[in-house]
């Protein structure tokens, strides 16, 4: 866990760099729990029809897949840096597996989450429809991850009204302050702790 809030574009230039020494067998696997001060991060499919307020936060073009996203204060930000070499070399159950993680996190802390036909990511029912409570978005390189997912805690919920959040209209994003009261950043910490294990074994070759 670094220290909190981490600048995004120092925290990109170290996961590149970790990402290379990974590659290189000179750096150990790891994974960060971060907090970022408010930005906008481009994925490589953003387009700039999403983006509503283009002078209300720091833009980052990020490298990651996926579109326009916002991180913040009191948001968990999620970057696994892991050998997919050495653990299927599968993308796609990759991201399933970073779903599923975030589901039983939510799960323990009494929160029913799911995933959705509307979009890549972690979402629950909310006012008679979805909103989006997780946001993935992952890039790998030399079959090392690098990016991830973001979980809304506590997160400032008007500073998604920046932009289309990940391109997805009609839908909105909400918090876990706004469906349990009790939980906070530690509470989630503790939960994704505990279902680590799960989450690393789905990664395992068969």
């Amino acid at each position: 866990m670094a220290p909190s809030p981490l600048p995004y574009a120092l925290a990109l230039s170290e996961m590149e760099a970790v990402v290379e020494a990974i590659a290189a067998g000179d750096a150990c696997e790891r994974i960060w729990l971060l907090e970022h001060p408010p930005v906008l991060t481009a994925g490589t499919s953003a387009h700039p029809s999403e983006l509503i307020d283009p002078n209300r936060f720091e833009i980052v073009r990020a490298g990651r897949g996926g579109r326009y996203t916002y991180h913040g204060p009191g948001q968990r930000v999620v970057y696994p840096l892991l050998d997919l070499a050495r653990r299927g070399r599968d993308v796609r159950r990759y991201v399933a597996a970073l779903e599923m993680w975030a589901i039983a996190a939510l799960h323990e802390l009494g929160i029913d989450s799911f995933t959705s036909e509307a979009g890549t990511g972690i979402w629950v029912r909310q006012g008679g429809g979805i909103a989006k409570i997780g946001a993935i978005g992952v890039r790998v390189r030399r079959w090392i991850t690098f990016h991830g997912m973001s979980i809304n805690v506590s997160t400032d919920l008007s500073h998604y009204d920046a932009i289309i959040p990940c391109g997805i209209s009609g839908h909105g994003v909400t918090r876990i302050q706004d469906l349990v009261k009790i939980a906070g950043i530690p509470d989630l910490d503790r939960a994704l702790e505990r279902h680590l294990p799960e989450f690393l074994s789905a990664l395992s070759d068969i």
